[in-house]
């Protein structure tokens, strides 16, 4: 099957954390576009793995590779950003997307899962944009994007070290911005709400217990309580965000942080 769309034809991408989820909606939205895209994943399951990438490949008509590259790994995430540039001939868009989450009160969070979301969540799209943008600079064009959430700009309990996190993606997201502005490379911060993915139905027991709640007030009283839809986001409107950033009208898009939250942050 052809490309949806060719607005991209002839551009490559590299979405972390796209086996599933927000980033896999993100690099289907990427592929329909006619751009060529880098996969990127720790498999469970690399049977599965390869059998995404194929039908991916195959629905959309275009080249995809994949990359399994440790994030808390600086060296890890420099060779995936080569390879991704190597296996095109360019590397045209980066969606910083890959995260993780663990649910505590401050006091009983582990000190190795608030390294551990730092390292993913923050310090990885550091490496990988410090890595990509040399590349984009030589092309004279690109995109960067990064999955801020909607904890880039306000902040939930129990949740210090991804606030902390996707607060710091804002800030960087804006320090890039401005210093590639004459480039004609953009960098923007997609800020999603509660979306229906595995991540976040993965923390609905969790809350349960910290809370002292029941599992299907979670949802209610506490995930969409402040969402003014009542409706978890469609993954599907995150991957058409991104395809308009990178489209041929998203030049002066750049430095933003885009809330895409039902309403969310505008209470």
């Amino acid at each position: 099957m052809a490309a949806i769309s060719t607005i991209l034809k002839g551009k490559a991408a590299l979405v972390t954390g796209s086996t599933q989820g927000i980033g896999l909606s993100m690099l289907k939205a990427l592929a329909g576009a006619g751009c060529d895209v880098t996969m990127h994943g720790i498999p469970s399951d690399r049977a599965k793995i390869d059998a995404l990438v194929k039908d991916v490949a195959r629905e959309y008509g275009v080249k995809v590779t994949y990359s399994d590259a440790n994030l808390l790994q600086p060296a890890a995430i420099r060779d995936m950003v080569k390879q991704s540039h190597d296996a095109f001939g360019r590397l045209d868009i980066l969606v910083n997307n890959a995260g993780i989450q663990y649910v505590a009160p401050v006091h009983e969070l582990p000190d190795d899962k608030w390294d551990a979301i730092l390292g993913v969540c923050l310090s990885a799209t550091f490496h990988a944009t410090k890595a990509a943008l040399p590349y984009m600079l030589q092309q004279g064009w690109g995109r960067v994007i990064n999955t801020g959430s909607m904890h880039a700009l306000v902040a939930s309990p129990y949740k210090s070290a991804y606030n902390a996190a996707k607060h710091g993606v804002a800030g960087f997201t804006k320090t890039v911005a401005l210093e590639v502005a004459t480039k004609n490379i953009t960098c923007n911060a997609i800020c999603p709400g509660y979306t229906d993915t595995d991540l976040v139905r993965n923390q609905i027991a969790d809350t349960a217990r910290i809370r002292g709640i029941p599992v299907e007030s979670v949802i209610s009283d506490v995930m969409l309580l402040d969402q003014p839809t009542k409706k978890f986001v469609n993954p599907a409107d995150i991957g058409a965000l991104v395809v308009h950033l990178c489209g041929p009208y998203s030049g002066s898009f750049t430095g933003a942080c885009i809330s895409i939250d039902g309403g969310w942050v505008a209470r």
